[in-house]
């Protein structure tokens, strides 16, 4: 009895200790929470990444400031458990075959599978409120019919959906796209030998892709072989911001085919088209580009073996890339080897700030090509160019006019300039007082919900343009897939080399981030973001206006989303900065509606010419300090008061 009592006593004492340490540690992260504005910022398991992040944020910060509830809301929501096992999955290189789990489980940004093929269909078809569908062999052998597409998508995150040999070899069967991926995220379709060999019918493409968040669309193989198909592309991507459209093999073998291009990327902001074998060897076919790329911010546009070999084709450009501000066009072998093809530049290019176009073997080879320049943009440089048949009327030579000179007289005049900068995107120092009224732009976060990674899951993932292999395999991206798009435009931005006088770093754990900024300002240091959203798209009064540091220079570090399936930033000290907070109030009833923060840049020299702070407010690089409001989760870091 008395040895049973001797075993059992130690044991108890044992279990007795790490009750109390675990109690401990439970009270210690409740007085964090209580702290925090009563938000709950770190689990009640001592072992889960929240509350080891609190501990880091503890150790690595040195002032009593309370924490930052709205970046502590975006740490990872995994448990212990979970991020342990998944921490094992990525070290044994497997975290792709529990992708989905891993995904739902962590908050991040991945493509979904495509539902199974809608393959068979015996009569006319209304999709309406679809999203994430595989039309595989869809409407394949039709005869007559018609099938719409309505409201398809509509104000999607990440939609996929994929047309793959959608109505081959049918015969006068029409598709409708009304209104299709409108107000979407990062929007993903792709058409491959879409109508291939069809007979007449019509694919009507009608406000595609409107005002959508960096576009990936692919129509591979389009049409190809086709007899008579019409197809016609109409208020096609406008809006949209960044993103790109490829056109492969579009009407390539053709016969008779029509296809009209319309308000296609109008009012757009850096948006890329690529028209690679485009009408390649097709028997008189027509496209007509009209309003194409207007009113976009520096549209790119590449033609590549466009019309090759074609045989009494029309191409028509009208009013193309009219008042766009520069852009870049390169027309690489277009209508080469071709036979009678007729092409007509009308309006084209006039560009406010002018861009770059290039022509090379432009019509080389070609029998009886008429081609028609009528009042065409300036610098453009052509080469080995086709030398009959050929007209320029009222070809517009290089203006002497500079660039900033330029900007300066549109900004002034205010009648371009919103059409690719919102207003009160970009102010000077002076609005910063109180009693003025400005507009505030739409500082709401477009970006996916995502959250930080674990620092322990982050440092076995690869992260590098070296490494695209390894990711694409990880997060199940496909061959020129927005997923990979996504992922190398990240990677390049963070691999660039920084601009004069920048420091800069990528961090996808809140840990990296808290490193990041420490080792720039210190440890003594506080981060900050705009309240809320309010008062976007609208006029604000400005109230109460406090310059940190006193309202002289400063260090800062802040710190802007990318685009990623995990929550990544990028973070960047620049030199001779100035940061303000300012009350933010309704101009009518003067209540306080938001709090602000705000950034002045006073060193300008490095930026570009055609940045779009001096398209809205004039002048040119060096020559004017430029603030800009802290949208919705971005933040900067500086030294604490």
């Amino acid at each position: 009895m008395q040895d049973k009592q001797t075993l059992v006593t130690p044991l108890f004492l044992l279990l007795l200790l790490f009750f109390i340490l675990f109690s401990s540690l439970n009270v210690s992260l409740a007085g964090v929470e209580e702290k925090s504005g009563g938000k709950s910022i770190a689990g009640k398991n001592p072992f889960s990444p929240k509350a080891h992040l609190m501990r880091y944020w503890n150790k690595e910060i040195r002032n009593d400031f309370e924490k930052p509830a709205f970046l502590f809301s975006k740490a990872t929501p995994l448990t212990a458990v979970d991020s342990a096992s998944f921490a094992k999955l990525a070290t044994e290189n497997s975290l792709s075959t529990h992708l989905s789990e891993f995904c739902s489980s962590a908050n991040l940004l991945c493509l979904p599978d495509l539902a199974p093929s809608l393959e068979k269909h015996d009569k006319d078809v209304s999709f309406t409120a679809y999203v994430n569908k595989n039309f595989t062999n869809y409407g394949t052998d039709r005869l007559n019919g018609f099938d719409s597409f309505k409201n398809y998508s509509i104000g999607e995150n990440i939609p996929v959906d994929s047309f793959r040999r959608y109505s081959r070899d049918s015969t006068d069967h029409g598709d409708k796209f009304n209104n299709y991926a409108s107000d979407g995220n990062v929007i993903d379709q792709s058409f491959n030998t879409y109508g291939t060999e069809a007979v007449s019918g019509t694919g009507d493409f009608k406000r595609y892709a409107d005002s959508v968040n960096v576009p990936h669309l692919r129509f591979n193989s389009y049409s190809d072989a086709s007899n008579g198909r019409v197809q016609s592309f109409t208020a096609y991507s406008e809006n949209a911001n960044a993103g790109d459209q490829s056109f492969t093999s579009y009407s390539k073998n053709g016969n008779g085919a029509q296809n009209g291009f319309t308000n296609y990327g109008k009012s757009a902001n850096v948006v890329g088209s690529g028209f690679t074998g485009y009408g390649q060897e097709a028997n008189a076919d027509t496209t007509r580009f009209k309003n194409y790329g207007n009113d976009q911010n520096n549209p790119q546009n590449h033609f590549k073996s466009y019309g090759d070999g074609g045989n009494g084709g029309i191409q028509s450009f009208t009013s193309y890339r009219e008042q766009a501000n520069v852009g870049d066009d390169s027309f690489q072998s277009y209508a080469k080897n071709s036979n009678g093809v007729e092409v007509n530049f009308v309006n084209y290019g006039k560009s406010f700030n002018e861009g770059t176009d290039k022509f090379a073997g432009y019509g080389q080879g070609a029998t009886g090509p008429s081609v028609g320049f009528k009042i065409y943009g300036v610098n453009n440089t052509f080469k080995d160019y086709a030398k009959d048949g050929v007209s320029f009327a009222r070809y517009t030579n290089v203006s002497s006019t500079s660039s900033s000179d330029k900007l300066s007289t549109m900004a002034a005049s205010g009648s371009l300039v919103k059409k690719w900068v919102e207003p009160g995107k970009f102010f000077r120092e002076s609005m910063l007082k109180k009693g003025v009224v400005m507009p505030m732009p739409d500082i709401r976060d477009r970006m996916p919900k995502r959250s930080f990674l674990p620092r322990s899951i982050l440092s076995k993932l690869p992260f590098s343009t070296s490494k695209i292999s390894d990711l694409k395999r990880i997060f199940h991206a496909g061959d020129n897939s927005t997923m990979e798009k996504m992922m190398l435009d990240a990677l390049e931005e963070c691999e660039r080399a920084p601009s004069r006088g920048e420091t800069k770093r990528c961090v996808g754990s809140m840990e990296d981030m808290i490193d990041f900024a420490t080792s720039v300002l210190g440890r003594n240091v506080v981060v900050r973001t705009t309240e809320n959203v309010n008062g976007s798209k609208k006029n604000i009064l400005i109230g109460n206006v406090k310059g940190i540091n006193g309202g002289d220079i400063t260090q800062s570090v802040s710190c802007h989303q990318s685009l990623f399936p995990y929550l990544l930033y990028y973070c960047h000290s620049v030199p001779k900065v100035r940061v303000y907070q300012a009350d933010l109030l309704d101009p009518n009833s003067k209540a306080k509606i938001n709090h602000g923060v705000a950034i002045c840049h006073l060193d300008t020299s490095a930026w570009s010419p055609t940045h779009g702070s001096f398209l809205a407010l004039g002048s040119g690089p060096g020559r004017i300090e430029v603030c800009h409001w802290i949208f919705e989760n971005d933040m900067t870091w500086t030294i604490a008061d």
